[in-house]
């Protein structure tokens, strides 16, 4: 064929191409009710692997032996533990909701005594900020925090009502958590042997997006669940009510970075000095400086290691961002996607800087 002239256009190859992209959102579609089974199917694959593979070496050729007790121990350590919070979580949820709306707790009130406590020179801060208005900044806020609570104990309603869907996404997530645990080494291969790459660039994708994602899902969920077993018994301690609430809130919270916990256990200080409780409130700002706070500085660079560790600032806006486009999956869903955006483009420049 002479320089010039031009292969011939493969209209088959095309076809196929087209296909079996249609085929995969097909498959992504019918896939998609069961999203959350998946995502933490594939997360409990991801955290537990080096146990699986431990089982296996001590266990030679009995695979499905060691994906069991690794599913058992998941089941034991994360799913029962987290099926019981969840429960008494519920529980706690709508006993306060119903006080609210009952008027045993009157969060106008609990405002009114927070602006009253603050220094003039907050009060000030807060009339620069334009809430001049302080009955009506109160009543937003009432509204806003009455809202919030409805639809969460609507959500929690609805998650009771439909008890029998939530056990089937957990049998799912355990049933497709064995077969990844017992088969995800060769399945890994052949999905990652059917990219279209280069081998080296596929490797060192694969190499990097496994390394990060497991640090920081490792790292971000133990430091979320020590930071809420601290700050629920630190309000569990100084007497209040809501222990177990606001430790699951703080736990939350702890994922987003900067502020974290803080956005939980601070207020609660401010209302404890509103009230008069200047003890307690100094107590609770100490243990959440001190310890709370401390954990994050502690730990996360043991679980996570500083190299491959995502910045902070990344972590902050791809949580906040997939809170918005996957809701609680994206807590998750949100770093894991930064993870893979930063191994791209960093093989990407190393093939530039080799290209030059």
């Amino acid at each position: 064929m002479d320089a010039g002239e031009q292969k011939p256009i493969r209209y088959e190859q095309g076809t196929f191409l087209l296909i079996v992209l249609l085929v995969s959102l097909g498959f992504a579609v019918v896939i998609a009710p069961l999203f959350g089974s998946i995502l933490w199917a594939l997360v409990l694959t991801i955290l537990f692997y080096p146990v699986n593979k431990a089982l296996q070496r001590r266990m030679p050729g009995k695979e499905g032996w060691a994906a069991f007790l690794t599913l058992l121990l998941i089941t034991v350590i994360v799913v029962l533990p987290a099926l019981f919070l969840a429960s008494a979580l519920i529980d706690e949820l709508l006993s306060f909701y119903a006080k609210m709306q009952s008027g045993q707790i009157d969060l106008a009130q609990l405002f009114g005594q927070m602006t009253a406590a603050l220094p003039d020179w907050a009060e000030n801060l807060l009339r620069r900020s334009g809430w001049t208005d302080f009955d009506q900044a109160r009543r937003q806020l009432t509204e806003a925090l009455s809202g919030s609570f409805g639809a969460l104990a609507g959500r929690a309603l609805l998650v009771g009502q439909q008890a029998l869907h939530f056990t089937l996404i957990i049998g799912v997530m355990l049933y497709l958590a064995f077969f990844l645990l017992r088969d995800g080494e060769q399945l890994g291969k052949s999905v990652v042997e059917a990219v279209p790459l280069e081998p080296h660039q596929r490797n060192a994708l694969v190499r990097n997006f496994i390394v990060v994602t497991r640090a920081t899902i490792k790292g971000s969920m133990v430091v979320a669940i020590v930071q809420g077993a601290l700050g629920g018994v630190a309000i569990w301690a100084l007497g209040l009510q809501g222990a177990l609430l606001l430790g699951t809130m703080m736990g939350i919270a702890s994922l987003i970075p900067a502020v974290g916990a803080g956005l939980v256990w601070v207020p609660v200080a401010l209302y404890l000095l509103a009230t008069g409780a200047v003890v307690k409130a100094i107590i609770l700002v100490g243990v959440g400086v001190l310890v709370i706070g401390m954990v994050d500085n502690i730990l996360r660079p043991i679980l996570v290691g500083r190299d491959t560790r995502l910045p902070d600032y990344v972590v902050l806006i791809t949580t906040l961002g997939g809170l918005e486009v996957f809701g609680i999956h994206g807590l998750v869903v949100g770093p894991v996607i930064a993870a893979m955006f930063i191994s791209v483009w960093t093989i990407f420049a190393d093939a530039r800087a080799r290209e030059a």
